[in-house]
C-alpha cells in the first residue's frame, strides 16, 4: 500500500476586511485503505484551491473521473475576484462535465465512470464553495464543528425526509447510492456557496472514506485537538484505517492563521510505502 503525504504544501497570503495579512496552512494526505486495489480519489491544494474528488465505475474509470472533474478546476488557483468565485466555480464544473461527456462518446467503455466535487476556492478573506456528491467540508469556528456540505445521496434523502433516523443510515442497504453525481451524462447543478473567511477558522475536505467510517466525534476531536495541519490530516487517516478503510480515504485540512505567526514550513518527505 502506498500513501502519498504533503505535510503542507505552498503558502497564500491573503487579506481580511480589515487589511490583516492572512496565510493558508494545510495538510494533505490521500490513502488506499484496506480494501480496494486502487485509490480512485483525486485531490489537490494549492495556494487557492483545494479540490477533493471521488470517482466511482470501478478501477481505473474511477480514476479518470475524479482526475478529469480537477483538471477542470486547476487554472482557478490564481487570483479570482471575490465576486467572480462562484461563477468561476460553476464554469469549472460545466467544463469537467462536458470534458466528461466527450470522453464518454469517445470510449464507451468509460460509460458509467463519475465523480463526487468538493472544493474551496479563496479570494482574499472570502470563499467559494461547490459541492457535488457525498465527499465533503467541514469548518471549525469558535470551537465548534459544523458541516458545510449536504450530502448529495439516498439516504440523506430519506433522513432529511424523517424516512429513516440517524442510527439506520450506517446500515441502509442502498446508502452507497448517490443522487447527483459529475458523469457527463446527467445535467446535475452543484451547491454554490460563498462564505467569508476569518483568521482562527479551519477547513476540512475529505471523501466519504472518511465521513463514513470515523464517528463524528472522533473527526471532532482530531480537529479541535490536533494544532498542525498535518498532523491532523495524518490522524484523520488513522482513524478511517482503524476502522477497516473499506474506501479510499483523502483529507485536506487547512488552518487560515495571520501571516505573522507562521512559521518556516518543513521539507515535504518523499511519499512513503506503508
Amino acid at each position: 500500500m502506498t500513501t502519498h503525504y504533503y505535510p503542507f504544501g505552498k503558502d497564500a497570503v491573503m487579506a481580511d476586511d480589515a487589511g490583516e495579512p492572512l496565510t493558508i496552512r494545510y495538510g494533505v494526505r490521500s490513502d488506499i485503505g484496506l480494501v480496494r486495489e486502487g485509490n480512485e480519489d483525486a485531490v489537490y491544494a494549492g495556494g487557492r484551491l483545494f479540490v477533493v474528488a471521488d470517482g466511482m465505475g470501478g478501477h481505473a474509470h474511477g480514476e479518470v473521473a475524479s482526475a478529469a472533474a480537477v483538471e477542470a478546476l486547476l487554472p482557478l488557483d490564481t487570483q479570482v475576484p471575490g465576486d467572480e468565485l462562484l461563477s468561476a466555480l460553476e464554469q469549472a464544473v460545466l467544463r469537467a462535465g462536458s470534458t466528461l461527456h466527450d470522453m464518454v462518446e469517445a470510449d464507451s467503455s468509460l460509460s458509467g465512470m463519475g465523480t463526487t466535487l468538493t472544493a474551496l476556492l479563496w479570494s482574499g478573506s472570502r470563499l467559494g464553495l461547490v459541492h457535488i456528491g457525498d465527499s465533503r467540508a467541514y469548518r471549525v469556528r469558535d470551537g465548534e464543528v459544523s458541516q458545510l456540505t449536504h450530502d448529495h445521496t439516498l439516504v440523506q434523502s430519506l433522513l432529511d425526509d424523517g424516512e429513516i433516523t440517524e442510527d439506520e443510515v450506517a446500515t441502509h442497504p442502498k446508502r452507497m447510492m448517490l443522487l447527483r453525481a459529475l458523469d457527463g451524462e446527467h445535467n446535475c447543478a452543484p451547491d454554490l456557496e460563498l462564505l467569508q473567511a476569518r483568521a482562527g477558522d479551519r477547513y476540512l475536505l475529505c471523501s466519504d472514506g472518511l465521513h463514513g467510517v470515523a464517528s463524528p466525534d472522533d473527526v471532532s476531536r482530531v480537529l479541535l485537538e490536533v494544532p498542525h495541519p498535518d498532523q491532523a490530516v495524518a490522524d484523520l487517516v488513522e482513524l478511517a484505517i482503524d476502522g477497516g478503510a473499506p474506501d479510499n480515504v483523502t483529507c485536506i485540512v487547512a488552518d487560515v492563521v495571520p501571516a505573522a505567526k507562521t512559521l518556516p514550513f518543513p521539507a515535504s518527505p518523499e511519499p512513503a510505502d506503508a
